[in-house]
């Protein structure tokens, strides 16, 4: 099985280009924060994310840097030849996409000019619904 969720800020504006005549493919890259920091620092993996067709669309037309996005694809391989050498690598491709964040939150980031924060449970806190 190869299913992949992610959820995350656009690091840069989706760049969209024309595959076909019928169809766009659209590239972008998300900033995903791991649960474990190094250090007590923030670590974060930076997955470059591939969409075609109606998701391609849709991501060019209602998203920009610095959006929360929630994404579902797969994980695909490729390789290509450079200056006689072979290149290898490795993205997400979208198969559906959805906002992570009302558009209230993101407008209210925008004009602090600050990310949302998250606090962590502590671990010894029971759940209600376990």
């Amino acid at each position: 099985m190869n299913k992949v969720i992610l959820m995350g800020r656009l690091v840069r504006d989706p760049e969209t280009r024309p595959l076909t005549d019928t169809m766009q493919v659209c590239n972008f890259c998300v900033a995903v924060d791991r649960k474990y920091k190094k250090d007590g620092g923030q670590a974060a993996d930076f997955p470059n994310v591939v969409a075609f067709g109606k998701t391609a669309d849709f991501i060019d037309k209602y998203f920009h840097k610095g959006m929360k996005i929630a994404l579902e694809g797969r994980i695909q391989t490729s390789s290509y030849e450079k200056d006689g050498r072979k290149h290898y690598t490795t993205e997400v491709v979208a198969e559906s996409v959805e906002f992570a964040e009302s558009k209230k939150v993101e407008e209210k980031a925008q004009e602090n000019n600050e990310a949302e924060e998250w606090v962590e449970m502590p671990a010894n806190m029971e759940l209600p619904f376990t």
